[in-house]
């Protein structure tokens, strides 16, 4: 059964850095495209970054400068470096990664950017 766990949420001040990580276990096969959504409660999942298992990466414009996705050394791991955080990246964060036909999701992490 797979299974994917994010860790690295918490509380930062505007301005500060978290780093989000994302660990997929329970298959034999690879992670395709390794993706980040984001959601605050009485909003749509928002669509945050993406990166294909060739490492190409995808930003939606409101982070895009800001935060960096990329994919860990160990198989099937991955993170998400958030810089200069907003207010309005407050949110809980999901990882999602496609692994042969299937996607599956994380639990989520919450992330708190106060002002």
């Amino acid at each position: 059964q797979v299974q994917l766990v994010e860790s690295g949420g918490g509380l930062v001040q505007a301005g500060g850095s978290l780093r989000l990580s994302c660990a997929a276990s329970g298959t034999m096969f690879g992670v395709n495209t390794m993706a980040w959504y984001r959601q605050v409660p009485g909003n749509q999942r928002e669509w945050v970054a993406s990166i294909t298992s060739g490492g190409s990466t995808y930003y939606a414009d409101s982070v895009k400068g800001r935060f960096t996705v990329s994919r860990g050394n160990a198989k099937n791991t991955g993170y998400l470096q958030m810089n200069s955080l907003k207010p309005e990246d407050t949110g809980v964060y999901y990882c999602t990664a496609r692994i042969t036909t299937n996607t599956y999701w994380g639990q989520g992490t919450q992330v708190t950017v106060s002002s």
